[in-house]
C-alpha cells in the first residue's frame, strides 16, 4: 500500500470512529443506554413495585385488604384457592414457580405450612412474614392449633401482625398498610359485634365440629366443642372412635354437628343419623371467591347458620 493510500485509510478509520462515538453519546443522552456514571454508581437497579405471595386463601384475602389501592404492590396466592387447609399439602412445580418473582412471602405459621423447608431451600432470599408470630395458641397434643383466622379476634390479630411486618420490609408504604389494616379491622369489629349479639344469648352451647378448625371460634363465642369428628381432614375415625363420638354427642346433648364445605360429609351424616342431631355446614374461610370482602361474607353466612342451629 502506498503512503498516500495508508494515510487515506487512517483518515477513514478516524472518521468512522468519531461517528460511532457520536452515536453512542447521543444514545446515552437520550437514556437508551446507561451512562458510565450510572453503571458505576454502586446502586442496585430499582425493581418496579413489590410483589407479595401468600401461602393460602385466608391470608390472600387479608392481603387484598391490607394492600388495597397501594400503588405498585401486587398480591398473588401460592396454592390454588380450592386447596383448603394446608394439612400435609405438597407444593407442585407450578406452585414453586410462583415464588420466582416474589419479594415477600406471607405465611400463617404455627405448623400450617409443612412445606416451608422446601421453600427456604429453594428461595432462601425471600423475606417471610408470619401472621401468627407472637400470638397465643390453643394446643392440641403438644402442637399449636394454627387456625387463628377462623376466630374474628384471631383474624384481627393476624391482620395487624402482617401489616406491622410488611411496614418493616416496605417502609415506603407503611402508612398505607396501617390505614388499610385499620379500615379492615373496623369492618371485622362491626361484624363481630353483630355475631356476639346473636350467639351470646343462644340457649344451645354444645356443638360437634368436623375438625379442629373452629377451636378459636368456639372459645371466642363460649361454645363448647363436645366432639371432633376428624382430628385431621381425611383421617376418618375408626368404628370404635365413631361409637364414642356418637355416645358423647348424645350424653352432652349436642345441638348440631358442623361439617365444612371443603370436605366430604359422609361420616358426619352417619353420626347425625345415629345420634338424631342435625347437620349444618360452617365455613372456615379457607376457599372462596377472589374478593376482598370474602372473609366477611363467609362469616356472615356462618352467623346465619348458627342462628338456626343454636336456637
Amino acid at each position: 500500500m502506498q503512503p498516500d493510500q495508508r494515510e487515506g485509510f487512517r483518515l477513514k478509520k478516524l472518521v468512522i470512529g468519531l461517528l460511532i462515538l457520536g452515536l453512542l453519546l447521543s444514545l446515552a443522552g437520550c437514556g437508551v443506554i446507561p451512562l458510565a456514571s450510572e453503571k458505576t454508581s454502586g446502586q442496585p437497579p430499582q425493581k418496579a413495585g413489590v410483589h407479595i405471595v401468600t401461602s393460602f386463601y385466608p391470608l390472600y384475602i387479608m392481603l387484598l385488604n391490607i394492600t388495597a389501592d397501594v400503588e405498585g404492590v401486587t398480591v398473588s396466592n401460592l396454592t390454588r384457592k380450592e386447596t383448603g387447609c394446608l394439612h400435609d399439602y405438597q407444593l407442585s412445580p407450578g406452585d414453586m414457580q410462583k415464588l420466582q418473582g416474589a419479594d415477600i412471602l406471607v405465611i400463617n405459621g404455627a405448623g400450617m405450612e409443612s412445606f416451608m423447608d422446601k421453600v427456604m431451600r429453594q428461595y432462601p432470599q425471600i423475606p417471610i412474614v408470619e401472621a401468627s408470630q407472637g400470638l397465643e395458641f390453643i394446643m392440641h397434643d403438644g402442637h399449636p392449633n394454627p387456625h387463628l383466622w377462623v376466630s374474628l379476634n384471631g383474624a384481627k390479630k393476624e391482620v395487624d401482625n402482617i401489616s406491622r411486618q410488611l411496614a418493616s420490609l416496605d417502609p415506603s408504604n407503611q402508612e398505607a398498610y396501617a390505614r388499610n389494616s385499620s379500615t379492615y379491622i373496623e369492618k371485622i369489629n362491626q361484624l363481630q359485634s353483630e355475631m356476639h349479639r346473636v350467639i351470646d344469648p343462644a340457649p344451645q352451647r354444645q356443638i360437634a365440629t368436623f375438625h379442629e378448625a373452629f377451636a378459636y371460634f368456639a372459645s371466642e363465642f363460649d361454645l363448647q366443642v363436645a366432639a371432633v369428628v376428624e382430628r385431621e381432614p381425611g383421617s376418618e375415625p375408626s368404628a370404635g372412635e365413631l361409637a364414642d363420638i356418637i355416645e358423647e354427642i348424645k350424653n352432652k346433648k349436642v345441638a348440631a354437628v358442623f361439617t365444612e364445605p371443603q370436605y366430604p360429609t359422609t361420616v358426619a351424616e352417619a353420626i347425625a343419623r345415629e345420634s338424631g342431631v342435625a347437620v349444618y355446614a360452617l365455613d372456615p374461610a379457607v376457599s372462596g371467591p377472589d374478593d376482598k370482602n370474602a372473609y366477611l361474607d363467609i362469616m356472615q353466612q356462618n352467623l346465619e347458620v348458627l342462628r338456626e342451629a343454636l336456637y
